[in-house]
């Protein structure tokens, strides 16, 4: 094997030193770290969890006088880990190279991180090890002490099939968006019976899906609604201004919390999307309250025209 070859595949480690410049940098390095997640784009691997192993190099500016033996001068291996288990929680992820982004992301908000090197691999999805590596650099990326643009609490409302029929509906919208608030709606499915099978799982993903379909509906009502699938789209979404419509498969089969409720109990579901993005309370109309449910919801009858 020549020496590009081995390297190649040899520990982050070693790789951090083979592409270390006229000024080398101190490294830390956490090594075959073990965690079980569930990740992946493929069917099989929705709802089980596989073995995943970390193996993390952070290149860091040596320190300038004496360390003192002083644990809050050196970035601690704790940092490291704690960015692992940190973006494993945020969602559950499709993509390898996606994880491996985010956790170099997170390390580089570390002041006296320079450079990270990190390899993923999957370790129970054939013979061998299948993974990914990445290399990022400090420069690109904000500062740990830089402050975070944060999106606006939403203004949540859901509207039943009959307020979306409504002749009020685009009057309603007019006032909540005169709130000054993101906006974003939520529903149910249509009145139509969604097609009916024994598999749990498929008979999820069709109940979703017919939410989805109704969604699309108000969104050709009025030209305000956008609908919307990814946190992603959210995220901006509600940093500038557009009215939105969730569309809940993505959102909900890659949470790392599965709902307790049942994409049949849309008001349920929407109120657990609504404390998702840390709303203060949920507009209802038209559509009886659920029981159980923490968040504050607010109920209006269809035949209101002021809110």
């Amino acid at each position: 094997m020549s020496n590009e070859i081995s390297i190649a595949f040899a520990h982050p480690s070693e790789r951090a030193a083979a592409m270390a410049g006229n000024d080398p940098l101190d490294r830390i390095s956490l090594r075959d770290h073990i965690v079980e997640v569930e990740i992946g784009a493929f069917q099989a691997e929705r709802g089980v969890t596989q073995r995943i192993c970390f193996n993390v190099v952070v290149e860091v500016q040596p320190l300038t006088g004496p360390i003192d033996d002083d644990v809050d001068r050196i970035l601690s291996y704790d940092r490291v880990t704690e960015a692992i288990a940190a973006e494993l929680a945020v969602e559950r992820l499709a993509l390898l190279e996606t994880l491996a982004e985010r956790v170099a992301e997170r390390i580089l908000l570390e002041p006296q991180a320079a450079r990270v090197f990190v390899r993923i691999e999957k370790l129970d999805r054939g013979p061998g090890a299948l993974g990914v590596e990445i290399v990022r650099a400090r420069e690109g990326h904000a500062p740990s002490d830089m402050i975070q643009e944060t999106a606006p609490r939403p203004e949540l409302v859901f509207l039943s099939n009959a307020a979306i029929a409504s002749p009020h509906v685009a009057g309603w919208l007019d006032q909540l968006e005169a709130l000054g608030r993101p906006l974003i709606i939520c529903v149910g499915a249509d009145d139509t019976p969604a097609p009916q099978v024994a598999h749990k799982m498929a008979q999820r993903r069709i109940d979703l899906l017919a939410i989805e379909q109704n969604a699309w509906v108000l969104a050709a009502r009025d030209d305000r609604c956008v609908v919307v699938e990814t946190r992603t789209e959210l995220d901006w979404a509600m940093k500038n201004g557009q009215t939105c419509v969730w569309a809940p498969s993505k959102i909900v089969l890659d949470a790392v919390d599965t709902p307790s409720a049942q994409p049949r109990d849309a008001v349920a579901l929407a109120a657990w999307f609504a404390a998702l993005l840390e709303a203060e309370e949920m507009l209802v109309i038209g559509a009886e309250l659920p029981s159980g449910v923490a968040l504050q919801l607010r109920s209006f009858a269809v035949d209101q025209a002021h809110l």
